[in-house]
């Protein structure tokens, strides 16, 4: 009973472990487009842009200089 217990208690923890390493974000673009993003956005410096992906799944790119701010929600 006390081995069911502990069990059932560290996979909650893991669970909500891995929970909390997402965080939503919006990206405000320059011309006031919202964007919400399922984690913190990539910036690849080589190419200049933010890589990241939307809550639908799609993959989704944006130029760096078409982003006015970055703010996990």
């Amino acid at each position: 009973m006390i081995q069911r217990t502990l069990a059932t208690f560290m996979l909650a923890l893991g669970l909500a472990t891995l929970a909390g390493c997402a965080s939503p974000t919006v990206i405000t673009l320059n011309d006031g487009r919202e964007i919400q993003a399922v984690d913190t956005p990539h910036y690849d410096e080589e190419s200049g842009f933010y890589e990241f992906e939307q809550l639908d799944g799609k993959q989704t790119r944006v130029n760096k200089d078409q982003v006015r701010t970055v703010k996990d929600l």
